[in-house]
């Protein structure tokens, strides 16, 4: 079945909403809709359709001229067996003590590691990435360092790779949450495949605003690899759902935003403990004090 995208952009966000709502009523219409801020500082936001049928380009225009957004750009997808092309192009991923791999590489798992199974599938969060490959490697430092920060939350879980190597090197149940109930589902399975069922603990919450979350409280160690608007505007809840001396591994961040971060935690008295930079991405490792 061919796939067609319909993509533009605009300013703002209330804009971009607006945009993304009135796709909706298009003919045919989207199988599914994506509206996303462009985290390069532009101001600009990403409109998205995806459609089984070839959109109607003209009513693409018409709402492109009433919304102010650029003209749509439509592509067809080629046809793709995704899960196959996952599984050819992402090798094992070494970080640290951690060794992420698919079932598919199974076999190539080397002595003296904690191996993390990630399904193909579920590519997000497999630690190919620069942002997930930064933490591992913050949170490996702090085992050699001999640190046992607990508990720990992973915000924005995905996969919850983070939240797994967090259980395979520390006692105790980690808290994982995403906002995105698919998301949850797909850490759930993770559980399942590594055998930590009962190591983590996965709920659906928007940042820190869980009972469960706030029940744990306060926290030795909070991942938060998502994006630099989001982390900014959760420094505060994330500063006060740290102990003292409890650290804070941020990702998510390009190297251009990771002043604007620190600055955003450093007011809430979060000082940095080490930043790695992995081509054009940061990981921040913070400290409350």
């Amino acid at each position: 079945m061919p796939t067609f995208t319909a993509l533009t952009t605009l300013p703002g966000k209330e804009g971009a909403e607006a945009l993304g709502a009135a796709m909706e009523a298009l003919n045919p219409e989207p199988s599914g809709i994506g509206v996303f801020e462009i985290e390069d500082g532009s101001g600009l936001w990403e409109v998205g359709g995806y459609f089984t049928e070839r959109p109607d380009g003209a009513g693409l225009a018409v709402l492109a001229a009433a919304f102010g957004a650029r003209d749509f750009v439509i592509s067809e997808l080629p046809e793709t067996d995704w899960v196959a092309k996952v599984k050819r192009e992402l090798s094992p991923v070494r970080a640290g003590r951690f060794y992420l791999h698919g079932s598919h590489d199974a076999g190539t798992v080397p002595e003296g590691v904690e191996p993390l199974l990630i399904e193909a599938a579920m590519a997000f969060g497999t630690g190919h990435h620069g942002t997930t490959l930064g933490c591992l490697r913050a949170l490996d430092r702090l085992v050699e360092a001999g640190a046992e920060p607990l508990p720990v939350a992973d915000i924005g879980c995905g996969t919850a790779a983070l939240a797994m190597a967090a259980a395979r090197v520390w006692p105790g149940v980690m808290l994982a949450s995403d906002i995105d109930p698919v998301a949850v589902e797909v850490a759930q399975a993770n559980l399942r495949a590594n055998g930590l069922d009962g190591r983590v603990r996965c709920i659906e919450a928007a940042g820190v605003d869980h009972p469960e979350l706030a029940a744990a409280a306060p926290f030795g160690l909070i991942f938060a690899n998502i994006l630099k608007a989001p982390l900014v505007a959760l420094a505060p809840d994330i500063a006060g759902a740290l102990r003292p001396q409890g650290f804070a591994i941020l990702s998510g961040i390009l190297t251009d935003q990771a002043d604007e971060v620190l600055e955003a935690y450093a007011e809430q008295g979060l000082t940095l403990h080490e930043r790695e930079d992995i081509g054009e991405w940061v990981t921040l490792c913070l400290r409350r004090e």
